[in-house]
């Protein structure tokens, strides 16, 4: 069964999209106001869940994806992911990484700018980056890709208001 990403309402479409157990799902919730279960234990997020979200005065619809490491799939949560980016592109993409591993997933967010998506970078978890000692320069980050990259403790709420900022000024042109 086809997937219907594109609402008939017409509003942009937000689609998050990472590596199993980053906070995609904690994400969704920050967005939406909508709560989903969160399991630390992969492939929890076995169905797309919708919902929708603002920003200031632009809304939108929030998908929140099965994890993914790739945009070729070995799993069924990964093929589902796929197909959603593939056969509905989103407005834009919000590639929730693993700050403490964030080496290990841009890997997938340069697969994105290659298939030519609009990606906003979520540098997750940024909280348990900074008692570990990572530090991370997202000014140069975001240069070096040449797209945003916000840093975020999504579980605590922080960074989700610039979040919320760039979001408006993607989504209201």
């Amino acid at each position: 069964m086809a997937f219907a990403l594109k609402s008939p309402s017409k509003l942009p479409v937000v689609a998050i999209v990472g590596n199993p157990n980053v906070g995609k799902s904690v994400l969704f919730n920050r967005l939406t106001g909508r709560y989903v279960t969160v399991s630390n234990y992969p492939g929890t997020t076995v169905e797309i869940s919708k919902g929708l979200a603002s920003a200031y005065k632009v809304r939108f619809i929030v998908v929140d994806t099965p994890g993914m490491y790739s945009m070729s799939p070995i799993s069924e949560d990964e093929r589902v992911a796929r197909r959603v980016l593939i056969d509905n592109p989103p407005d834009l993409i919000l590639h929730v990484v693993d700050a403490k591993n964030i080496e290990r997933m841009l890997p997938l967010t340069l697969q994105f700018l290659e298939a030519g998506f609009e990606v906003i970078v979520v540098a997750n978890m940024m909280d348990e980056a900074d008692r570990s000692g990572i530090k991370i320069d997202t000014i140069e980050l975001q240069k070096r890709l040449g797209i945003p990259v916000i840093a975020t403790a999504c579980l605590h709420g922080r960074g989700i208001d610039l979040l919320k900022d760039i979001l408006y000024e993607r989504l209201a042109k």
